[in-house]
């Protein structure tokens, strides 16, 4: 995309808005179904369709629906982990998890060839300069 592409924005509006009634029209003439609602009920299986409306209260702004989600997640209990009964948190040495964890070596059977390696070695290079 160029800068001069960029400057026209309502093309970019245009293109990312969705469908103009007019195509939506063309959609539904190409498929033979009259309207959207029709072509709802044929695409999706009947026994997942409710009948119901939703009950949906009005719209809230940012800091009413985080302080919703705060009040939500408050109402979790932490419970003790019982993981392989005999499991106990354990505080893993960084130098472990840097070369052992960190290594897909330890882990998967992959062994890279030759031209990712040295793809590896530049981007270390590249980094380290930068």
């Amino acid at each position: 995309m160029t800068l001069q592409e960029l400057k026209h924005k309502n093309e970019f509006i245009r293109r990312h808005i969705g469908p103009r009634e007019s195509q939506i029209n063309e959609m539904l003439a190409a498929l033979g179904l009259r309207s959207l609602d029709e072509l709802i009920m044929k695409t999706v299986p009947q026994d997942i369709i409710s009948g119901e409306t939703l009950d949906i209260k009005g719209q809230k702004n940012e800091r009413e629906t985080l302080s919703y989600l705060r009040s939500m997640a408050e109402r979790n209990k932490v419970f003790i982990s019982m993981i392989g009964m005999g499991y106990y948190g354990t505080t893993l040495p960084s130098v472990i998890l840097r070369n052992v964890l960190e290594n897909p070596g330890w882990y998967t059977a992959y062994t890279p060839y030759q031209a990712e390696v040295s793809q590896g070695r530049m981007e270390a290079l590249l980094n380290y300069q930068q």
